[in-house]
C-alpha cells in the first residue's frame, strides 16, 4: 500500500531526528518544510499546473521570525543567524529599513538571532567598549 505524503514527511523527520537534537519548534518546521516539498514534487509528477507566486502576507508572525538561534527571514523563509542588508537587497531588493516598515519592526529592533545578540552584548561588556566608547566623545570634545 502506498504511503501518504503526511507518513512520508513523519518516517524523513523521525530519521531526522534520530541524528540531531531538535527542539519542538525545528521538529514542526522541519515537518512542514517536508511536506510541502514532497507535495510540490507529487504535484511536479502528476503534471499539475506549479504556480511559483509569493504568498501576500507572511506565512509566519513577524515577532516569531527572530527565534533564539536563528532569524527567519519572512520573504522567503531562509533561515540565517544574522538577516543582512546583502540578502535582503539582492535576493529581494529591499533594504533592512524597508524590511522593518514592511513587517512591523521597530527601526531598533536587531535582525540578528538572540543568541547572537547576547553574545556579542558579553563580549563588548566583558572588554569595556561602552566605557571606553564614552572615554573617546569625551576626549572628541574637549579637542573641539
Amino acid at each position: 500500500m502506498a504511503k501518504t505524503l503526511t507518513e512520508m514527511a513523519v518516517e524523513l523527520a523521525t530519521a531526522q531526528a534520530s541524528h540531531a537534537t531538535m527542539s519542538d519548534e525545528d521538529m514542526e518546521t522541519y515537518l512542514t518544510k517536508t511536506f510541502q516539498t514532497l507535495k510540490h514534487l507529487k504535484d511536479v509528477e502528476e503534471g499539475a499546473e506549479i504556480t511559483t507566486e509569493e504568498p501576500a502576507e507572511p506565512q509566519l508572525d513577524p515577532k516569531k521570525s527572530i527565534l533564539k538561534n536563528k532569524v527567519i527571514c519572512l520573504e522567503c523563509g531562509r533561515e540565517f543567524k544574522i538577516l543582512t542588508s546583502k540578502h535582503l537587497q539582492k535576493e529581494h531588493g529591499m533594504d533592512s529599513k524597508e524590511y522593518r516598515q514592511k513587517y512591523g519592526f521597530s527601526s531598533r529592533q536587531s535582525l540578528a538571532a538572540r543568541s547572537l545578540s547576547a553574545q556579542r552584548r558579553a563580549t563588548a561588556k566583558k572588554h569595556k567598549l561602552g566605557e571606553k566608547l564614552q572615554a573617546n566623545k569625551k576626549a572628541r570634545q574637549k579637542k573641539a
